[in-house]
């Protein structure tokens, strides 16, 4: 990560990625299995395309599970009292307007392990969050994106 040398998560971001490895160690997993057993009856084993993806999936799960693992095992969860209000930091809640089009925006900056863009869940290793990373209220900020450079003001930081 760009700003911490380990991985932070909200209390959320915990929650959601602990689930996330309960469904597929104990759903996604079971699913895989079946498709594996199912997929024997289908012939020759090595002309057997059902099979095949079955094992490509089987992999991709468990890769999924290991690195879940491993994230969960080294996270940190950032203590609410943690996140900043007088600069932005992982767990800051920004209102913030885009000077251009006067549209506003809110997002919570997370780390890229938690981000998720389509719910204003933005990584601190994005353009928009690493261009707003430690800015205070009042500032006006430009950001890089693929269009050009959009500046924005920030008008609030809380928890």
């Amino acid at each position: 990560m760009s700003h911490d040398a380990e991985i932070v998560l909200t209390q959320g971001g915990h929650d959601k990625l602990s689930q996330k490895l309960d469904h597929l160690r104990n759903v996604q997993r079971r699913e895989v299995a079946e498709r594996l057993r199912d997929s024997k009856q289908f012939g020759e084993l090595t002309e057997n395309a059902e099979y095949e993806d079955a094992k490509t999936e089987q992999a991709m799960v468990e890769s999924q599970i290991t690195e879940l693992r491993q994230v969960l095992q080294i996270a940190q969860i950032l203590d609410p009292n943690d996140i900043p209000t007088d600069r932005i930091g992982i767990g800051s809640i920004v209102k913030m307007t885009n000077l251009d089009n006067d549209d506003e925006w809110e997002f919570t900056l997370v780390s890229s392990v938690e981000a998720d863009p389509d719910n204003d869940l933005i990584s601190d290793e994005s353009p928009v969050g690493d261009a707003l990373y430690g800015k205070k209220v009042d500032d006006t900020v430009p950001v890089e994106v693929p269009d050009g450079v959009i500046r924005y003001h920030i008008d609030s930081i809380r928890k």
